[in-house]
C-alpha cells in the first residue's frame, strides 16, 4: 500500500477545489438541500477563495495520495487563521476529507497522525476541530482517536443553521 503526503501549493490551487468541491458533496449531499449545498459550495470552495486561504501564513493544506492518486486533503490552522478563538498553544484541523472510494484504507488517520505531528513540532498542546452533530462515523472516528467533546458552534449550510460539535485532543 503506497501512501504519500504532499503540502499543497498555489500551484495546486485547481486540484484542491476539485477535490475540496467533491468530498464535501459526496460527504453531505444527502442530509441537505441542493440549494443550500450550492449555496456552501459556490462560497467556500471557489478559486478566489482557496487561493486566499493557500496564501494564509498560518494555514496549510495537505494532499493525501493512496498509489499515486489524490485521495484526499488535510487543512490545518494556527494562531489567527482558527475559525474560532482557541488561543497560541492550539492548531485547528479545520478540514479533513476523503473521497468515498479511498475511504476505510486508514487514510483518515493518517492525516490526523499528520496534523498531531504539526502541532508537536509546532509546540501546541490541543488540537481541535468543529464536526457536525450528524456526522456520527465522524465522531466516532475521532473519538476513537482520543478526541472529546468541548464545545459546540454554529455552522451555516447555505440558510440553515446546523451545530458543529468542538471536539479537542490534548497533546502530551
Amino acid at each position: 500500500m503506497t501512501i504519500d503526503i504532499k503540502k499543497c501549493t498555489l500551484e495546486d490551487s485547481r486540484k484542491l477545489l476539485e477535490i475540496s468541491y467533491e468530498t464535501f458533496y459526496e460527504t453531505f449531499k444527502d442530509q441537505n438541500s441542493p440549494e443550500n449545498m450550492n449555496t456552501y459550495l459556490e462560497r467556500a470552495f471557489n478559486l478566489k477563495q482557496l487561493e486566499k486561504e493557500l496564501s494564509n501564513h498560518f494555514s496549510q493544506f495537505f494532499f493525501v495520495y493512496f498509489h499515486n492518486e489524490v485521495a484526499g486533503y488535510l487543512k490545518v490552522n494556527t494562531n489567527d487563521a482558527q475559525s474560532e478563538e482557541m488561543g497560541d498553544e492550539s492548531l485547528e484541523i479545520e478540514r479533513i476529507y476523503i473521497k468515498s472510494k479511498f475511504q476505510k484504507h486508514g487514510l483518515g488517520k493518517y492525516l490526523l497522525n499528520k496534523a498531531i505531528e504539526i502541532a508537536m513540532e509546532r509546540d501546541k498542546k490541543k488540537i481541535w476541530l468543529g464536526v457536525w452533530e450528524k456526522n456520527e462515523n465522524a465522531i466516532a472516528f475521532y473519538q476513537k482517536m482520543g478526541f472529546v467533546q468541548t464545545g459546540a458552534h454554529s455552522f451555516y449550510m447555505g440558510d440553515e443553521e446546523q451545530i458543529d460539535f468542538i471536539m479537542t485532543k490534548t497533546l502530551i
